[in-house]
């Protein structure tokens, strides 16, 4: 008999009742798009969850922090972290700006703070720090860097959804916060992100630059694109933040048994919740150590072997891939991590005995 098939991350979603009977409306009014009632109910409702002034909607996350940079109309050079998903480095050579690779911090697998400054030339603009896997940077010492050099923060707080750093909301930190709604994260809108900010200035701006620059039905008076979010998606994300902290709750649990069931395995490095942080349980990542007997890799191999489908995440890092890989042998603790890293299967209606049957094979290597 086959093995269940398991994959490293499964949508959160409303029951089908739940989500056709908000959606029941849009049928009685045909308004689909163009900030509708729940588009304007969800900005709302995320501006309350993650306390903080301002919240623009947008497609997706990959669009939101394109046009964050934009409004921001940064130049030169950018300082960023080669561990993340393409998207993040993509958004800022999309704004035909450098991006400068700075390594991470081998507990966190953020951005290392340490290492920001030696990397600030006259060209500077922005430091990009990208929050991962639910683990928060070092929002205070890069405050502390940006406003000795006059730089901008833009955080790709793709992973951090409802994440609490010192019982402050993460949106709180840096100039302007992205949020990925996408599928397959804590929280989702199908498809879908959002930009959080304080400062209201930049609410007129972002509004115009993700509807084709205009202002009225008689004026366009700056470029623009199209990243608006749909009636669709908002109703799901509305449904969805309904239920998020039951969701967390269940993600918790199965983190937890994760925890209990491998952390004493030799070879395999946990992550460690921080301290001062309130995680969301975004992803449980492993970093496989030599010690462990076998490669990441094979690891990898002998989960799919058993139908189990986990993610090497994030490989290759960013300034190894074709487009930006001059930069390389300038972050090696990025680049070890990167072949080391491997994330489990977590969501929220993942069974206990599953997360057993996958512990049972990484203990046993068989």
């Amino acid at each position: 008999m086959e093995e269940e098939k398991i994959f490293v991350t499964r949508s959160s979603m409303p029951s089908y009742d739940e989500y056709c009977k908000k959606i029941k409306s849009i049928w009685e009014t045909h308004l689909l798009t163009n900030n509708g009632v729940f588009h304007a109910q969800l900005e709302e409702e995320i501006k309350k969850y993650l306390k903080v002034n301002e919240v623009t909607l947008f497609t997706n996350g990959h669009l939101a922090l394109e046009n964050a940079i934009q409004a921001l109309g940064l130049s030169g050079e950018v300082i960023t972290t080669p561990f993340t998903f393409v998207s993040t480095t993509h958004a800022i050579s999309r704004n035909n700006l450098i991006p400068v690779f700075c390594d991470i911090d081998s507990e966190t697998y953020t951005i290392d703070p340490n290492k920001i400054e030696a990397l600030i030339t006259d060209k500077t603009s922005a430091i990009v720090p990208v929050h991962v896997y639910g683990n928060v940077c070092d929002v205070d010492k890069i405050e502390e860097i940006a406003k000795k050099h006059n730089l901008k923060v833009i955080y790709d707080a793709a992973h951090a959804f409802g994440v609490l750093y010192k019982n402050k909301s993460i949106a709180n930190y840096g100039d302007i916060s992205m949020f990925s709604f996408h599928a397959t994260k804590v929280f989702n809108t199908i498809e879908g992100g959002c930009l959080a900010f304080n400062n209201g200035k930049y609410k007129t701006k972002l509004e115009r630059l993700k509807n084709f620059g205009i202002k009225n039905e008689d004026v366009i008076d700056q470029i623009g694109g199209n990243a608006k979010m749909n009636e669709f998606q908002a109703a799901m994300g509305l449904c969805n933040l309904e239920n998020i902290s039951l969701s967390i709750a269940r993600r918790k649990q199965i983190y937890l048994l994760y925890k209990e069931l491998l952390e004493n395995i030799k070879g395999i490095k946990l992550n460690k919740i921080q301290e001062n942080v309130v995680s969301n349980y975004a992803y449980f990542p492993v970093l496989v150590e030599k010690d462990y007997g076998i490669t990441r890799d094979e690891l990898y191999e002998l989960l799919k072997s058993h139908n189990i489908f986990s993610r090497k995440y994030f490989y290759p890092a960013t300034n190894e891939i074709e487009c930006y890989k001059e930069n390389a042998n300038k972050t090696p603790i990025a680049a070890e991590v990167s072949r080391k890293i491997l994330t489990l299967p977590l969501y929220e209606d993942l069974e206990p005995e599953n997360v057993k049957r996958i512990c049972k094979i990484i203990k046993e290597k068989k």
